[in-house]
């Protein structure tokens, strides 16, 4: 779980998959959470989509100038593209800077 704390960036990122090319789309997603953990600034994702293809990314920037290097990235312009060209039927981006954050975690994994 990523470590959030109030002042970091949230880039929100909804999307809905095509059929389309399942496995060029896991090995581009998997590069780019590797090219985003090297970029200055990276806090964090978490990510989830569902069996119908909706899915729903948060990446976690220490400020907006992070955040906005990454949208700038020319690797990343290159798989956005291709994911327009191929693997999104639609997608939205939400940024916010976060007001305030907090977790909570179970003590323990047992059903007792």
């Amino acid at each position: 779980m990523t470590a959030i704390s109030a002042g970091m960036v949230a880039v929100i990122f909804s999307s809905q998959r095509t059929a389309d090319d399942r496995a060029g789309y896991a090995a581009a997603a998997a590069a780019m959470d590797a090219a985003a953990a090297r970029m200055p600034g990276y806090v964090g994702i978490e990510a989830t989509r569902d069996a119908d293809g909706f899915g729903i990314t948060v990446s976690y920037w220490r400020d907006t100038a992070s955040a906005a290097a990454w949208r700038d990235d020319p690797a990343h312009g290159l798989i956005q593209w291709a994911g327009r060209a191929r693997w999104y039927a639609r997608y939205s981006v939400a940024v916010a800077v976060v007001d305030r954050a907090y977790r909570w975690q179970r003590e323990s994994s047992d059903p007792e």
